[in-house]
Parts: C-alpha cells; structure tokens; sequence
C-alpha cells in the first residue's frame, strides 16, 4: 500500500522532475480564522495554493450539523478543479499545525474518490528543515482550470442516527480524537457542552506524532491503536473528534498503519451535543 505520507525532499524531487503535484497550504488557527491565510501569505512552499478550513474545505453550518460539516461534494471537485487538478494529479496537503488541517484535505479528496492524494510529513517545519525555500505572496489560480473527476467514494463515514442505535446494541468503537481534558468533559473552549458519546474510547491525535512533529513508525501506530481498539477490528471503529477534522488525523495515522477502513462521524461532538436528547458521558469512563 503506498505511504499516505510525503517527505520534504520526496516532494521536491517530484516537483524538480515535472510531475503533475498540485500542493496545498492548509494552516488554520480556530481562535483566529484568518491566521491561516495570513501565514500563507507571509510565506509558503512555492507554488502551493491555499485552502481555508471554513470557507471551502467545510460547508455552511445550520446549528445543529457540526462546527465543521462537510462540504457539498460538487462544490469541493469544482473548486480543487480551479487549482488546476486533474485525474492524474497528485495532491499534497500540509499545515503548520501538525498535519491536523491537511488531514482533513486528504481525507475529502478521497471522499470524492481521488486516491492521488498526500501529506507532507512534518508540514512546514520539516521542508524548512531539509533547507528548502519558501516563497511569499498568493499563488494565482491556474488560467486553464483541472478535469478532475469525482468518482466513487473511498471512505465511509456514519451520521448520528447510527451511533445513537449503536449506544443500544453496541458494535462500533467510537474514538474520540480530542484532548483527553476534553473529553473528559474538561476546559472546554470550543463547544456548549463538554464531555463525550457513551462508549467512547480516546486518541489524542497529537499521539500520532514523534517529538519532530513527523508521524510515528507504522509498527508503532498498528500497536497503540490495536491497545485503543481492545479487540476490534478496524472496520468496526468510527473516529470523531470536535468536529470531524482532527478525526482525520486518526485516520491518516491509521492509514500509514495499515488499519484501513474505518468511518468518519463527521459531525461529531459539536453535531451530537447540540441535541440535548443525546446522552452525554463525562470522565474517563464510558
């Protein structure tokens, strides 16, 4: 299975090679939603557009959907399509942040079904390191738009109907990707209600990261997953998170794992707990 994951000086030979990569700059700062665009404008890999978390890699928020709810689908194709996406491109997702925001890129090409899609492992930090330069400025959307298809999706995910029958004859494993204070119940900042769904084990996903922000060996992520999922398969996990985008971080490192195909809950805490007829658990139990 090829490497969901990128390095620095992989994507730079590529690039020096003239293959079709279309990079893209995901960093975002949920307290202040215009940092993202404004470090992207300071400075960049050279060449990589930019994509912001709220306004096209989410879609408009009715209250009861999610602080973060996907995107419609066309929409999305049409608007990776304007950078300059083809079928035969491969995309490359990075942040500043950890990966936490171009997960979630990663993860909605290949929910419209576009499989050519990467990470650059480490994000800025780690180009940077390998002594590659950066550029100032916007990057202008191509003047001939790409031909992207949207295809068959290559994800699942389960709305909250599921998981609230699951809570009466449980057969998925939810995993929560937040801080373990938030899902606790703890310090929370970023929703109305703290705590977590019944039954939910936690990853933190900042545990899928090595001390130089790069993602753990594949060995070591099969193994602290396999401890979190206590028996179960894969297929039968539903990751979540505030609100469906550092479940993708769970995702990818499960990904580079070898643990495919398990569900996203898109909504996730911010979609569930807006319904007070949801039950909510709080500590470190179930």
């Amino acid at each position: 299975m090829p490497s969901p994951l990128i390095s620095a000086t992989e994507l730079h030979d590529l690039r020096q090679q003239g293959r079709p990569v279309v990079v893209v700059d995901c960093s975002f700062d949920l307290t202040n939603p215009a940092a993202g665009r404004e470090m992207y404008q300071q400075e960049h890999l050279p060449g990589a557009f930019y994509l912001h978390l709220d306004n096209e890699l989410s879609g408009p928020r009715t209250g009861f959907n999610g602080r973060h709810p996907l995107p419609d689908a066309e929409m999305f194709v049409a608007r990776m399509r304007a950078l300059g996406v083809d079928d035969d491109a491969l995309v490359v997702a990075y942040d500043a942040q950890g990966s936490m925001y171009a997960a979630r890129l990663w993860w909605l090409m290949r929910w419209v079904g576009h499989g050519a899609v990467a990470v650059l492992d480490g994000g800025k930090a780690a180009w940077l390191a390998a002594g590659l330069p950066l550029e100032p400025g916007t990057t202008p959307d191509p003047d001939a738009g790409g031909s992207l298809t949207r295809r068959t999706s290559l994800v699942r995910t389960v709305d909250a109907a599921t998981l609230v029958d699951n809570l009466a004859q449980p057969s998925l494993l939810v995993v929560d990707a937040r801080a373990a204070d938030r899902f606790r119940g703890e310090n929370e900042t970023l929703d109305p209600v703290g705590g977590h769904i019944p039954g939910a084990a936690n990853r933190f996903f900042k545990d899928n990261l090595g001390p130089d922000g790069r993602f753990k060996p594949a060995d070591q992520l099969r193994a602290e997953f396999g401890q979190v999922f206590g028996g179960k398969a894969p297929a039968q996990t539903v990751m979540q998170c505030g609100s469906g985008v550092t479940a993708c971080h769970n995702l990818l490192a499960m990904e580079v794992a070898g643990l495919t195909d398990a569900a996203l809950y898109p909504g996730s805490w911010s979609e569930w707990c807006a319904d007070p007829q949801r039950p909510v658990a709080t500590g470190t139990g179930t």
